[in-house]
């Protein structure tokens, strides 16, 4: 198994669990633990994902969130659904944000107001005018309890008298550190043997080895129609072993899970990927560092010029021949937060089709 320098994954903790919503098999899963008798009633193999252009492009580079539509059929035994918007917000700070209620309230007036601006674009007719539901879900991953509401009046003195002017909605929390294990996996979905292994992600080595075993021993012999569910837990998991173990413990965690596995040399190349992956990403910091004696905007450059390096590193590692044109695109992207994505996307995608650099180049 490769060694690395301990350099650490930026932004993994939410940006992972991002990557993972992006499928509706794990949406699915996280409805199930968090709200089943919600869960019933939609359709998940009719997921749409929607954009985030409503939100300003500093709160992009700051949040990481995932807004879908899916239908919601209340009975059953008819066809007939309307959609419901599902918005979840990755939370991963140490402290506890007394805001995020008010947080929360801010994006979804944002997604209502984006709808309102669709129906004047479209010469909506005023009858058939209907804003969607939205289904706030806060999924916290921090080690510190969650222990304020996430509401209004968490950040405000108001009197009994006047809270009935201030507006309230309800909003589904998991917090997965404090989240008894049962509750994570009673379900059987992969999402929360994945989210047991989270739990432990700081724990001392016999804990996390534990949970580990556990968490892939149950995933071999879950149902087949899982493969690509249970495909990107297992990634998660070396992942998460190489952003959040010791050089001294990677090995040993990395054999938990090819005792549970057949395909020894698909799991090896899970882990030399992400071994590959961390040392791009700190060859891009070490050059961030050597631009910080320039003026800010340089500095700024320099950052973009780091992790374009080490995306078109990781490429060419892992694919050999890139496409000039495609080593333009990367190098005409400056965003550092959609290089960041870009390089993780570097180290997931199986093949070079995968490398969305059109959405990266375009999206506000």
């Amino acid at each position: 198994m490769p060694k690395t320098q301990d350099t650490q994954i930026e932004h993994f903790p939410d940006r992972s669990l991002r990557r993972l919503l992006q499928d509706k098999e794990y949406v699915r899963g996280l409805v199930q633990i968090i709200a089943p008798d919600i869960e019933v009633f939609l359709d998940f193999n009719r997921i749409t994902y929607q954009k985030r252009s409503f939100i300003s492009k500093a709160l992009q580079e700051r949040e990481s969130d995932v807004l879908l539509s899916v239908p919601f059929q209340e009975d059953t035994d008819t066809t007939d659904t309307d959609a419901l918007l599902i918005y979840i917000l990755i939370e991963h700070q140490s402290t506890v944000d007394k805001t995020m209620g008010f947080r929360l309230l801010s994006y979804m007036v944002q997604i209502w107001e984006s709808q309102r601006r669709e129906w004047e674009t479209a010469k909506v007719p005023e009858n058939e005018r209907c804003l969607q539901p939205i289904l706030p879900i806060l999924l916290y991953t921090g080690d510190r309890p969650w222990t304020v509401p996430v509401s209004l009046t968490t950040i405000m003195d108001v009197p009994e008298i006047l809270e009935r002017f201030v507006p309230s909605f309800d909003t589904l929390f998991l917090g997965v550190k404090e989240t008894e294990t049962e509750a994570l996996t009673q379900s059987g979905h992969p999402l929360g043997w994945l989210l047991r292994v989270l739990q432990k992600e700081h724990s001392d080595k016999t804990e996390i080895s534990e949970a580990l075993a556990d968490a892939v021993s149950h995933l071999a012999s879950v149902d087949e129609n899982f493969a690509p569910q249970i495909a990107e837990a297992l990634r998660y998991f070396v992942q998460l072993i190489f952003h959040r173990r010791s050089l001294e413990e990677r090995d040993a965690l990395v054999d938990i899970i090819r005792q549970h596995v057949q395909d020894h040399k698909e799991l090896d190349t899970m882990a030399q990927t992400t071994a590959e992956f961390l040392i791009e990403q700190g060859k891009a910091e070490g050059m961030e560092q050597g631009k910080a004696e320039g003026r800010a905007e340089g500095k700024a450059e320099g950052r973009a010029e780091g992790k374009q390096d080490a995306v078109l590193k990781l490429l060419q590692l892992r694919f050999q021949n890139v496409p000039e044109t495609l080593s333009r695109e990367i190098s005409n992207i400056h965003n550092l937060s959609r290089l960041d994505t870009l390089l993780e996307q570097a180290m997931t995608a199986q093949s070079l089709d995968e490398i969305d650099t059109h959405f990266f180049l375009n999206a506000p």
